[in-house]
C-alpha cells in the first residue's frame, strides 16, 4: 500500500512539473534590418528619418553634450564644466517644453548613508536651480538622491569615487 501511494505522489510530481516545463517560443519575427538613417518618400525626396523620435530619451542623450555633470569632493556647486553640460541640456529642454525630467544626486561611498542622500539632494537641487536659471520651468524638474546606493563605477579608488559624485538628467516619456 505504501509503495502504490508513493509511486502515485511521484507520478502526480513529475507530471506537475513536466506540465511547468518551458515550450520553445513561436518562430521569432526577423531582426530589424540596418540601425542607421531610412529613407522616406522614396523617389519623392521626402524626409529622412533617422529612427529616433524627437523629444525622446533617445534624442536628448544624442543632442546633448552628456546627461551627467560630475561634482569634486563634498561639493554641490555647479562648476564651468558642469555649466556647459547644463546649458545643452537647457536648449534642449526649450525645445521640447511637454517633456519633463527628473535630476538624480548621487555620491561615492564615503561618508554615512544620512550624510551622501543629504548631498546627493543638494547636487540634484543645483542641477536643477541652474536649469531654472536658464528658463525652464522648475515644475517640469522633478529631484531625487540615491546618495551612495547606485554607483555608477565599482571601486574604492579616486577614479571609480569621481564617477560616482554626479547629477544625472532622465527625461520621462
Amino acid at each position: 500500500m505504501a509503495k502504490t501511494s508513493t509511486k502515485l505522489i511521484i507520478a502526480a510530481a513529475l507530471l506537475a512539473t513536466a506540465g511547468c516545463a518551458k515550450k520553445r517560443p513561436p518562430v521569432l519575427p526577423p531582426e530589424p534590418v540596418g540601425n542607421g538613417p531610412v529613407q522616406s518618400g522614396g523617389e519623392t525626396g521626402g524626409p529622412v528619418q533617422t529612427g529616433v523620435v524627437p523629444g525622446s530619451r533617445e534624442d536628448f542623450l544624442r543632442s546633448v553634450s552628456s546627461d551627467t555633470v560630475h561634482f569634486g569632493l563634498d561639493i554641490y556647486d555647479i562648476d564651468s564644466e558642469a555649466r556647459a553640460i547644463l546649458d545643452t541640456q537647457a536648449q534642449w529642454l526649450q525645445r521640447y517644453p511637454n517633456v519633463r525630467v527628473t535630476v538624480e544626486g548621487h555620491c561615492d561611498e564615503r561618508g554615512t548613508r544620512e550624510y551622501n542622500l543629504a548631498l546627493g539632494d543638494r547636487r540634484a537641487n543645483a542641477a536643477k536651480n541652474y536649469l531654472a536659471a536658464r528658463g525652464i520651468d522648475a515644475a517640469r524638474i522633478s529631484t531625487i538622491s540615491y546618495g551612495k546606493e547606485r554607483p555608477a563605477a565599482l571601486g574604492s579608488d579616486e577614479g571609480s569615487w569621481a564617477q560616482n559624485r554626479r547629477a544625472v538628467t532622465v527625461t520621462l516619456q
